[in-house]
C-alpha cells in the first residue's frame, strides 16, 4: 500500500445500507481544523458528545456522537475521529463528501488496519485477525481470531524467535571466535536447543493447522465411478437434498459444493460428475471441471459401490490422483447385503463401510473427516492462522531440520547459521518484523565471549 502517511484518510465503518446507527472514521495526523469545520470544535479526548455535523454554509447534515482519540493512543496510532449518526445511506454519503471537502480522502481497502501496523499498534498476524474476525462464520472461529487479535499466535512466534537466536548465539560464536577453549559446535547444549527449537515449531505449525481449519475449512472433493452414490453422500453430508440422486448414470453432469459445520470446523464438500470414458459432450465437461477440484483438494473421498465390489476401474481412478492428496475410501451401499458399518486402515490408508442413504456407518465418517481436519475437541488457546503461516512455519521447521543434519554429519557451523538465519527470515514473515541487528545486540548483552 503505497499511499502516503500524512494524508487524512476517511471511510464507513458501518456497512452501507438502512441503519440505526452510521460511522464515519476519520484518521490522520492532526484533526483539529477538519474538526472544527465539521463541529465548530474538537471535541474532549474520548468523550462522547452530542454535537451537529455542519455543511460549508453551517447548515445541520445531521446530529450524533462525536468522539476524538488523539494520537498514539488510538487503533490506527494518529489522531483519529469517530461521527456516530443515523444510519441512511443518503445521509451517510453526504456526511462523507463533507468529510472530503473539509481535506480527508477516501481511505484504501484496509487503510486504517495498514496504519496501524505501520505505526506498531498491531503487528501483521494481529492486522490479519482483524479481517478473519469480521469474516468469522463460526463461533469457535470468532472466539479463535480474537485471540490472535489479542497477540496470542504473535506471542507463541516471539517465543519461537528468541529461541532461534539462542540457538544461533552459539554458532555465530563458533564461526566468529574460533580461538576460544569451548567447543560450541561440539556442546550438548546446542543439540539439545536445536532439537527443543523443533518440537516447539512443530507444536506452533499443529496448533496453527487447526486454526487454519476454522478459518478457511477444508475442501474435500467426493469422486468415483457413475452411480456410486457420490450425490446421496453429499446430500447426506449436506442434511438437505442438494443433488439429484437417480440410478441413471451420469445424472451429475457439473460440480455441486455445499459448505456445512463439524463442531464448528468447516468443511467444503464438492460433488463432481463420474469418472468414466464413455460420456458425451456435456459429461465429458463436468469430467474435465470435476479433476480440476480434484487438483486444488485438500482430501479426496472414493467412492465404491460395494455391491459390485473394488473394481479395475477404481484401481484406473486411483492411479490417476496427484500422489501428494490425501485420500480416504468410502465403499458405499452396505445395507443391500446388510454388512456391518466399520473403518480400517490399509497400507497407510483409511477405508470406510456405510451406506449414505441410509446414514448407516456415518459418524465413523464424520469422526474420521474430524481427525483429518485437526479437531482437538477443545477451541480454548486456539488461534486463527492462514496458509502464508503454515507455509512460513514449515519452511523453518525444514531449514532448522537441515542444519541439525549438517552440524551431526559434517560439523557444518557456517551452514547451520544460515539455515537457522532462513528459519528466523521465515518466522518474522508471519509478525512483519525483522531487524538485521538483533542477533548481534542479543550476543553482547547475554553471552560472554571476551572474557
Amino acid at each position: 500500500m503505497d499511499s502516503g502517511q500524512t494524508d487524512i484518510i476517511v471511510a464507513q465503518a458501518t456497512p452501507p445500507g438502512k441503519g440505526g446507527v452510521g460511522i464515519l472514521r476519520i484518521s490522520g495526523s492532526s484533526l483539529e481544523n477538519i474538526s472544527k469545520q465539521l463541529l465548530n470544535k474538537l471535541p474532549s479526548p474520548r468523550l462522547a458528545e452530542y454535537l451537529p455535523f455542519l455543511d460549508e454554509n453551517l447548515e445541520t447534515i445531521d446530529i450524533g456522537l462525536a468522539i476524538y482519540f488523539p494520537g498514539p493512543n488510538s487503533f490506527t496510532g494518529e489522531d483519529v475521529l469517530e461521527l456516530h449518526g443515523h444510519g441512511g445511506q443518503v445521509i451517510m454519503d453526504i456526511l462523507l463528501k463533507r468529510v472530503i471537502t473539509c481535506g480527508a480522502r477516501l481511505a484504501e481497502p484496509g487503510e486504517f488496519s495498514y496504519r496501524a501496523f505501520m505505526n506498531d499498534k498491531m503487528d501483521l498476524s494481529q492486522a490479519e485477525a482483524v479481517a478473519d474476525l469480521i469474516n468469522s462464520t463460526t463461533e469457535a472461529a470468532a472466539r479463535s481470531a480474537i485471540r490472535s487479535l489479542k497477540g496470542v499466535f504473535s506471542d507463541e512466534i516471539t517465543k519461537l524467535l528468541e529461541e532461534l537466536i539462542h540457538a544461533r548465539m552459539y554458532v555465530e560464536s563458533a564461526i566468529d571466535f574460533p580461538e576460544e577453549e569451548i567447543d560450541f559446535l561440539a556442546d550438548a547444549a546446542l543439540m539439545k536447543k536445536l532439537e527443543e527449537v523443533l518440537a516447539n515449531i512443530q507444536r506452533v505449525f499443529n496448533t496453527a493447522k487447526q486454526g487454519y481449519v476454522l478459518n478457511e475449512g477444508m475442501s474435500v472433493v467426493i469422486v468415483g465411478q457413475p452411480n456410486a452414490g457420490k450425490s446421496s453422500l453429499l446430500n447426506r453430508l449436506a442434511g438437505f437434498d442438494a443433488a439429484i440422486v437417480t440410478n441413471i448414470a451420469g445424472t451429475t453432469r457439473d460440480v455441486l459444493k455445499e459448505s456445512i459445520h463439524i463442531d464448528g470446523m468447516p468443511l467444503h464438500i464438492i460433488d463432481t460428475a463420474g469418472l468414466r470414458d464413455n460420456a458425451d459432450v456435456v459429461e465429458q465437461e463436468g469430467i474435465k471441471r470435476a479433476w480440476k477440484e480434484i487438483e486444488n483438494a485438500d482430501h479426496i473421498l472414493l467412492i465404491i459401490d460395494d455391491v459390485k465390489g473394488h473394481s479395475q476401474k477404481d484401481d484406473d481412478i486411483l492411479l490417476q490422483f496427484p500422489s501428494h492428496l490425501p485420500l480416504t475410501i468410502i465403499h458405499n451401499k452396505i445395507d443391500v447385503e446388510n454388512k456391518s458399518p466399520r473403518l480400517f486402515v490399509k497400507h497407510n490408508r483409511t477405508e470406510i463401510f456405510l451406506s449414505a442413504k441410509n446414514n448407516i456407518g456415518m459418524d465413523l465418517l464424520l469422526d474420521h473427516l474430524k481427525s483429518v481436519m485437526g479437531y482437538q475437541g477443545e477451541s480454548e488457546g486456539l488461534f486463527i492462522s492462514r496458509r502464508r503461516h503454515l507455509d512460513a512455519l514449515e519452511r523453518a521447521k525444514n531449514s532448522v531440520e537441515t542444519g541439525f543434519e549438517q552440524i551431526k554429519i559434517h560439523q557444518a557451523g557456517e551452514l547451520l547459521a544460515e539455515d537457522l538465519r532462513q528459519a528466523q527470515l521465515a518466522l518474522n514473515e508471519i509478525t512483519g518484523d525483522f531487524d538485521n541487528e538483533d542477533l548481534l545486540g542479543e550476543i553482547f548483552s547475554s553471552f560472554c565471549i571476551g572474557k
